[in-house]
């Protein structure tokens, strides 16, 4: 009777770290998480990108950046007027 196999080889964490690419992706993936959030409310709540960008004080250029995946050049002050735009509040810990 054969075994099942058990975890071969290192963890994609383990891998990215090697590659020196770790923290660039939890960095893309923290951002996206959020621009995902905030993507949902803005469907929930019918807010515009147009009302968005307006809420946020900023460009509809720069919402679009913010809201595009893969782009994890996002300020702390972008993402706190994302979450304020929506009504929520940005809660950043170490854990």
């Amino acid at each position: 009777m054969r075994k099942a196999n058990r975890q071969v080889g290192s963890t994609l964490d383990d891998f990215l770290s090697e590659e020196g690419l770790l923290e660039e992706a939890r960095a893309v993936a923290i951002k996206e998480a959020v621009a995902v959030q905030v993507q949902k409310a803005m469907e929930t709540e019918k807010i515009s990108k147009v009302e968005m960008a307006r809420r946020m004080k900023t460009s509809r250029a720069a919402l679009d950046r913010f809201l595009a995946p893969g782009n994890a050049s996002v300020t702390l002050q972008t993402l706190s007027r994302a979450a304020r735009a929506i009504g929520r509040d940005l809660r950043i810990e170490l854990v």
